[in-house]
């Protein structure tokens, strides 16, 4: 620990009278370690599906949620808001014995359903919200003009949403692409799958050295998370208070 206060990059603000000189090295040192560039794709690999799945799954429960009549949706409505507040550390064993029954363990599409499990309700009960607030004149009109769900969902619902589906996925982005214990879990440990998370744990041996490159791989793990908000950030200041105001 000490080691890593007197050589993060910090050093420059809380000593700066003791600054002698500036060096990248420790980027090239995280850089050209074997594995990194796998490891970094790999993050990507279960970062991209493991947010593209769940929030399409989820606007299409949301918007049946939220437009469609059918018997038992204030109950599954509850049983969504239930599974919310379910820790996810009680299910790792139960979900594992079932990827280890289905030969699923190890391998990307184990941690993809994992997320999509862990993320869905949360998304479901936050984009139901937002659809349900949408002005329901705009639904009728489609459906009196003879428009399926599936064309209102697509062609009306969809690009009203930008902003809220945006936010969403800068959330479940960020929370897989920093995972550690999902992907700890369900990829145990396989260096051919493991995502940059696992890796920069591995940077410090057993013996403690290198504790100094952790700073520098800590903050280039967080590259990609910083141009993902970065880019979406128009679109998520809009998601955030999309409800909050009535026109």
């Amino acid at each position: 620990a000490d080691q890593i206060i007197r050589t993060g990059w910090w050093t420059v603000i809380l000593h700066p009278t003791q600054v002698r000189s500036f060096t990248l090295d420790n980027y090239r040192q995280v850089l050209a370690r074997e594995g990194m560039a796998r490891a970094f794709l790999n993050s990507f690999l279960i970062a991209v599906p493991s947010t593209v799945i769940p929030i399409t799954v989820a606007a299409l429960a949301a918007y049946a949620l939220a437009w469609m009549k059918f018997r038992g949706r204030g109950v599954l409505l509850s049983v969504i808001i239930g599974l919310i507040v379910i820790p996810l550390q009680m299910t790792l064993i139960p979900v594992l014995k079932l990827f280890n029954f289905l030969k699923l363990s190890g391998t990307f599409p184990a941690v993809w359903l994992a997320h999509t499990g862990y993320g869905l309700p949360l998304i479901v009960y936050l984009l139901r919200n937002f659809f349900g607030a949408l002005p329901k004149e705009l639904f009728e009109s489609a459906f009196i003009d003879g428009a399926s769900h599936f064309t209102a969902f697509t062609r009306l619902l969809l690009p009203l949403s930008v902003p809220v589906l945006a936010s969403v996925a800068i959330f479940q982005f960020l929370w897989v692409w920093n995972d550690l214990l999902v992907a700890l879990v369900y990829l145990g440990g396989y260096s051919a799958v493991a995502p940059l998370p696992l890796k920069l744990a591995t940077l410090v041996g057993s013996r403690g050295q290198d504790w100094h490159l952790l700073t520098s791989a800590a903050f280039i793990s967080m590259a990609v998370p910083l141009l993902v908000f970065f880019s979406l950030q128009r679109y998520f200041v809009r998601g955030i208070l999309a409800g909050a105001l009535k026109g």
